[in-house]
């Protein structure tokens, strides 16, 4: 029986030294970012419009890139203090498991295979994605009701087939599809008139008017037919790193529901308005000190990239070229699903 029970403790003592390093690779991502001194964040292996794209100057820009200066800054207190790391979608996965990146902050959808199959985690969806319709101008369609009868331009063995067959039968709204393989030709389709309407991603539909020969001659309705969450993604077992990211993305909340900008973030930590206030730009001690940051780290990232909606707007929203309405992507009062957590 002795023989028994040394042999058993052996064996978990084995396996604890075997499973010890892979816990401690996998939750130890801030400490790596720290003495690297950089964050290694997802970028794209080309342009994605609005949101990981390069600018005339060589520049990363976008959506998903403002995140990754959000998180940079957070943790290393510094916008600069940044690596954008070019991947195609099918290389985000393993990029992240073979530590090339720290975090994939690139239009992820959190689905349950993702977060159950491949090893990640998942922070709180910071953008919905959303499917919606563009339509020709001229039609002054206002639903998809006001399309009835009409044809639509379909990406042909997508889930979009299935949203819009779906959206339209439980309307019993009669439509005619017109399938192509190539977004390309997709997009040459619904330019020379032979449908009138498209249906897709949002920002999809966003870079598809703003590619138009005459953008104006578009508009994106403003009715959901599906919604996807996206996710900041991090390697399994690291909840310290899931931790710093939830908070990043409801400081930016935070801050937008209390009227905190870049450019009075500097006034209202001089007088904080409120005790939140006070706690989420660190004049009161431990915002920083739960997380293992310091404690004006959302002061500093508020003062590099605004809040939320300063980030969405100037990216993809009216003050860029794309101008994606918000929708449910605007905040809990106005009509959207974003929100912030309780800062005690």
């Amino acid at each position: 029986m002795l023989k028994i029970i040394i042999s058993i403790i052996s064996a978990v003592a084995v396996g604890a030294t075997l499973a010890g390093p892979a816990r401690a690779a996998s939750g130890d991502t801030v400490k790596t970012i720290k003495e690297r001194g950089s964050l290694l964040c997802t970028g794209h292996n080309g342009s994605y419009l609005g949101f990981a794209e390069v600018d005339d100057k060589g520049k990363w820009k976008g959506f998903d890139i403002e995140f990754c200066k959000a998180l940079a800054t957070a943790i290393l207190g510094s916008p600069d203090k940044l690596q954008i790391i070019p991947v195609s979608w099918a290389q985000r996965f393993p990029a992240l498991q073979s530590g090339d990146i720290d975090v994939i902050i690139k239009v992820t959808g959190w689905t349950m295979g993702r977060d159950t199959e491949l090893g990640l985690q998942f922070g709180r969806p910071y953008f919905i994605g959303p499917t919606t319709i563009l339509t020709r101008a001229e039609l002054n369609a206002k639903s998809a009701k006001d399309l009835e009868g009409g044809v639509f331009c379909i990406n042909a063995g997508t889930s979009i087939e299935r949203i819009v067959a779906d959206y339209m039968g439980a309307r019993d709204i009669k439509y005619e599809a017109l399938n192509f393989e190539k977004a390309e030709e997709l997009r040459a389709a619904l330019y020379a008139g032979r449908c009138d309407a498209l249906a897709g991603f949002g920002p999809f539909l966003a870079a598809t008017r703003f590619n138009a020969p005459n953008p104006e001659d578009f508009v994106i309705i403003d009715e959901v037919l599906a919604l996807e969450p996206e996710g900041i993604a991090a390697r399994q077992g690291d909840d310290n790193f899931i931790d710093v990211i939830n908070w990043m993305v409801s400081a930016l909340l935070t801050a937008e529901e209390n009227d905190v900008t870049m450019a009075n973030v500097d006034k209202q930590r001089a007088n904080p308005p409120s005790p939140t206030i006070g706690r989420l730009l660190g004049v009161t001690p431990g915002i920083g000190d739960r997380l293992g940051l310091s404690n004006d780290w959302a002061y500093n990232m508020i003062k590099a990239v605004g809040n939320y909606s300063e980030i969405y707007e100037r990216t993809i929203g009216k003050d860029s070229p794309y101008n994606l309405p918000r929708g449910k992507n605007h905040l809990w009062k106005n009509g959207g699903l974003h929100y912030s957590l309780v800062l005690d």
